[in-house]
């Protein structure tokens, strides 16, 4: 009976810590999302990236030969999968396309698989490119370049062309998704913050308005002095994208099941080990001499 109570209490309890894991990973459909508020054009430069949320779908037109540039916020424990397609005009030559992620730190990174370049034949009417990335960890070594928690670029051009074809109108779809790898992708450690590069610079004194004027003001101003000659104080104006529910928020991971399941296990075993090895009661035989 004592035994019977504590499989039902362990059950119990493994239940109770697998609830929290499910209700994390269930997550909307991609198809259900809304792209009413998606963006509608592209940057020309790191600087100058559109920013775009995970699970839309971002637009661009542009010309052949140009650079296109957007960027996506990614947490520890996502997998990134950056897909794009690329509408060419109806007659044109062979083109190659190649899709690029850098991260933070303008650091390329490697695509585990995806096709990351093709090459569109004669007239052909569209091109897609694809690139999943490795896992975002939490923390990595300073000499690593694993992908890290924080902005995340694409860069969209055409690496061959002919010179006929140069200038001709384009459009571009672009579209971030992510996989939730849970617990095998945690690791003992984090960043003290997520790799957000600043995009402008501005007074600190300046109102929000002037600071978004002022956004594409030359990088020499940083050092620049006011009329009484002290030095004006300058503050970076970070990316404002960032995760639905905040940066390495989601600490749970179905590592923690799994611990908890070896421990339940291993306190059934040493219960079972004692109820098999455990007396009756006093020795029947009675040794001589006692």
């Amino acid at each position: 009976m004592g035994i019977t109570r504590v499989l039902s209490a362990a059950l119990l309890a493994v239940g109770l810590a697998a609830g929290p894991a499910v209700a994390d990973d269930a997550s909307p459909s991609p198809s259900a999302s809304d792209d009413s508020g998606a963006p509608t054009q592209a940057g020309t430069s790191f600087r100058t990236a559109t920013e775009v949320d995970q699970g839309r779908q971002a637009t661009a037109s542009g010309s052949t030969g140009d650079y296109l540039y957007w960027s996506f916020a990614a947490d520890a424990g996502q997998r990134p999968d950056v897909k794009a397609t690329v509408k060419l005009p109806d007659s044109h030559a062979a083109q190659t396309w190649q899709i690029d992620v850098y991260d933070g730190l303008r650091r390329r990174q490697s695509c585990q698989y995806g096709a990351q370049t093709r090459t569109a034949a004669p007239g052909t009417a569209s091109v897609e490119l694809a690139c999943v990335m490795r896992t975002v960890r939490a923390w990595s070594e300073p000499w690593a370049n694993d992908p890290l928690p924080g902005t995340y670029y694409i860069r969209l051009t055409v690496v061959n062309l002919t010179s006929a074809d140069l200038g001709q109108p384009v459009s571009a779809e672009v579209r971030v998704d992510s996989k939730d790898i849970g617990g095998s992708a945690a690791v003992d450690g984090s960043l003290a913050k997520p790799l957000v590069p600043g995009i402008a610079v501005s007074s600190a004194s300046d109102s929000a308005s002037d600071a978004t004027s002022d956004s594409s003001s030359d990088s020499s101003s940083d050092s620049s002095s006011g009329e009484d000659g002290s030095s004006s104080t300058k503050s970076a104006v970070l990316s404002s994208i960032e995760p639905d529910d905040g940066w390495s928020s989601g600490w749970w991971t179905d590592r923690w099941v799994w611990t908890g399941i070896g421990g339940v296990l291993a306190a059934l075993a040493g219960i079972g080990g004692y109820a098999l090895t455990r007396g009756t009661g006093r020795p029947t035989r009675v040794p001589p001499g006692t």
